[in-house]
């Protein structure tokens, strides 16, 4: 497999061969660790570092040439059995291969180069200088890909006593590979383009169908028109009318039984045509997104070092199994789903798996094993890190819960399993005491929950006390295409991930109950709320309530609605086309398809949904789904309260509703800015330091707004800093009042001045 190269400078060359010949080393060395065929391990670490020696001096890298070639005399001497390589001097070399990345990145630190290469040039007198725990190697168990191997062959690689003559060139990167395939790099932007146009291939495919159709209708209609000829026909004859009309009817009845057979045999033609056209629309498709895919295995090259260092910085015994490395996943998925199997395993390595003596105590092998699988699982990609350590403690997760003021202790006493353990995907939540250099700031599950969660994911855990705990991730197979649930909102078309969707039903009005002017039934034993879809989308066409409602269930944990929608259309595969950057962000909206009749579908971003959901619950402006009679129409001034607290929000809301104005609120700017565009407000409350966007940002977009900038706005904010205060007014703010002096009067009164008493 070759790689077209020919637009890369010596230096890109020279990173690449690096990172292509640091694999191998890293490989080579725990191998080499675990007592591994050390004749074949130490040759290929001869190779590898002697590739990497003569590729350096190729770009005229000196540090590397030196690093390089003191790494291979090491190898050299072993191979002679003039050196026997102990762990200590293995974290050594190992420590040289991360140099040799550096080097190639231009990051390497002189003084520390200098140091290592002095050290493994004398690695025969080398001695630990700090105290470490003696542990055994850990092996580590990889399935081999079948047809992926990226080592190369004795007869791939130069001489060990030549130099490369010629530009170094890289090993493939992924993929299947055959001794005649050939590759050439595409850019990312290129591929998505090519998706696509696939798949506006395969829905201009689709067109021709329901064209063949229309003319088999009119094909119907000729035959009709045959045999109404036919009558007539029948009639002259009977009539005894003269001798032309009978010659003039013969002849347009063989025309028109012409024109059948002509049209018939074109139907048959383009029948043909069209099941040719879809069948290579679909292999088409097919093949794009292959293009996208690469095996599991390029994502998990740096996994058995990690499981190595970690096991032995904390003194303890794992064994690392990867199962699924051919595993096809899409590139996009690959790069991002580094991080989340990162905390994963570090997570597993320090919470979940006990030391050695911990383990015997307990009745287990010394050495632990930690499973990291990838599989496809209807449609999806499934991930799955699975420690056979101490487990979870749920009594004591639960207690934690209830010191850190989350839930009451009633309520967590009820609180099952697995609603036990989605607390541990919260922001900040740890079940440590205290910090360590791994773990216990309680960031790591929540980078994995959001992450996974932006993929269009879900992330889930199950535990056994003393026996082990699993981290599920659930993603789908690509994100150029999503797996949907196409539903009708006010007669249009829109899809929701399916991988967002807790559950679909047909819901019996009578099931649907009231508390606190809110509207909610009960599934689970938990109370779900329930809201038109039409109102959250704000197209003003809210069905009517029949016996039955068509009710998604969104959201996750302690987190769900129910969205009442006018029908469902069924499951779909659609091509994800990203919107047009100049859009800004649309409200509940992620991006938009093509369904296969051309008609265009939006996809719905679920968590922006959720949010707007919360935004009308809290407002308390909900349609009432049981109640006949028409809502009262408000009168008053209308007021966008602002504010990433809720309890801030609340006051304030409360504050002005007793005092007669309509209050709508939003938890951020970005959710603020979406409603004063939609919605008339005769004044703006905003907070300054808020997510995805502050205070400052929004009031400048509502001063530059040509509709807009007349709406006064007023800042409240905790700070009272002079300079803050001056950047809000330069913002465009009208007024600027601070939390931490304001009372009811000097709130009440500032909105008097700026929009007067409420009507």
């Amino acid at each position: 497999m070759s790689e077209d190269l020919g637009n890369f400078s010596m230096l890109e060359l020279f990173r690449l061969e690096v990172d292509n010949q640091a694999a191998i080393l890293n490989d080579g060395l725990l191998s080499l660790e675990q007592q591994t065929d050390q004749e074949k391990q130490l040759e290929a670490l001869m190779r590898a570092s002697h590739s990497i020696k003569g590729a350096a001096r190729m770009v005229d890298i000196d540090a590397g040439v030196k690093l390089a070639h003191a790494m291979e005399d090491c190898f050299v001497a072993a191979q002679h059995g003039e050196l026997d390589l102990q762990a200590h001097q293995i974290d050594l070399l190992l420590e040289g291969v991360d140099l040799l990345v550096a080097i190639s990145k231009e990051e390497a630190d002189s003084e520390q180069l200098t140091r290592i290469t002095e050290k493994i040039t004398h690695i025969d007198t080398f001695e630990s200088s700090t105290p470490t725990v003696v542990v055994e190697p850990e092996p580590i168990a990889v399935e081999q890909p079948s047809c992926n191997d990226d080592t190369p062959t004795a007869e791939a690689l130069p001489p060990a006593d030549s130099e490369p003559a010629a530009k170094p060139e890289p090993a493939p990167t992924g993929g299947a590979s055959s001794g005649t395939d050939e590759s050439v790099r595409v850019s990312a932007e290129s591929l998505n383009k090519l998706v696509g146009l696939a798949g506006e291939v395969q829905v201009e495919s689709r067109w021709l169908h329901p064209f063949a159709d229309a003319l088999q209708q009119i094909k119907h209609r000729q035959a009709e028109l045959i045999g109404l000829l036919d009558n007539l026909s029948g009639s002259l004859q009977n009539a005894n009318s003269d001798e032309y009309s009978r010659t003039l009817a013969s002849e347009i009845h063989t025309k028109a039984n012409s024109c059948r057979h002509l049209l018939s045999d074109r139907l048959i033609e383009l029948d043909e045509f069209d099941r040719r056209l879809h069948g290579l629309s679909n292999r088409l498709h097919s093949e794009v997104i292959s293009s996208r895919m690469r095996p599991f295995s390029d994502a998990t090259r740096a996994y058995p070092r990690l499981v190595r260092d970690v096991a032995r910085q904390l003194g303890k015994r794992v064994e690392l199994k990867i199962e699924g490395l051919n595993t096809q996943v899409d590139r996009d998925i690959l790069e991002r789903i580094d991080a989340p199997l990162n905390h994963l395993i570090r997570n597993a390595l320090d919470h979940g798996i006990e030391t050695p003596e911990q383990r015997l105590a307990a009745g287990k092998p010394e050495q632990a094993t930690l499973t990291l699988t990838a599989s496809h699982n209807a449609g999806m990609l499934s991930l799955q890190v699975q420690d056979d350590g101490c487990g979870i403690d749920l009594e004591a997760l639960r207690k934690k819960i209830v010191a850190r003021g989350m839930v009451t202790e009633a309520m967590a006493a009820e609180l099952s399993e697995p609603e036990l353990l989605e607390f541990l995907f919260l922001p900040g939540f740890s079940t440590r005491e205290d910090v360590t250099e791994l773990s216990g700031r309680g960031v790591g599950l929540d980078v994995v929950h959001s992450t996974v969660q932006q993929m269009r994911g879900v992330a889930r855990a199950t535990t056994e006390y003393g026996k082990g705990t699993c981290f599920h991730l659930q993603l789908p197979i690509t994100l150029s295409i999503v797996r949907v649930l196409l539903v009708e909102i006010c007669h249009e078309p829109y899809a929701i991930p399916l991988a967002r969707i807790d559950r679909t039903m047909k819901l019996d009005t009578s099931r649907i109950e009231s508390l606190e002017n809110r509207q909610y039934f009960t599934i689970d034993n938990q109370h779900v709320g329930i809201v038109f879809a039409s109102q959250v989308i704000g197209c003003n066409n809210t069905p009517e309530a029949g016996d039955e409602l068509s009710v998604v269930v969104l959201g996750e944990r302690l987190n769900r609605s129910g969205l009442v929608v006018d029908r469902f259309l069924g499951e779909r595969s659609l091509v994800v086309h990203t919107l047009d950057p100049r859009l800004g962000k649309v409200q509940d909206i992620s991006a938009a398809s093509v369904l296969e009749n051309g008609e265009p579908c939006l996809i719905v971003d679920v968590d922006d949904m959720l949010r707007s959901i919360d935004i009308l619950i809290a407002g308390g402006r909900l349609d009432r789904i049981r109640d006949s009679e028409a809502t009262a129409v408000h009168n008053g001034k209308r007021i966008l309260v602002v504010d990433d607290s809720i309890t801030v929000r609340e006051v304030e809301r409360n504050m002005l509703a007793n005092r007669g104005y309509r209050v709508d609120v939003a938890v951020d700017g970005m959710d603020g800015w979406n409603a004063v565009r939609t919605n008339d407000y005769d004044l703006v409350i905003s907070d300054i330091d808020m997510p995805r966007m502050n205070g400052f940002e929004f009031v400048r977009l509502i001063k530059q707004d040509e509709r807009l900038y007349n709406m006064p706005v007023m800042i409240v904010s905790y700070k009272d800093r002079e300079e803050d205060r001056q950047r809000g007014l330069e913002a465009g703010a009208d007024y600027y009042l601070t939390k931490g002096s304001f009372h009811d009067e000097t709130l009440i009164d500032a909105v008097v001045d700026l929009i007067g008493v409420a009507e």
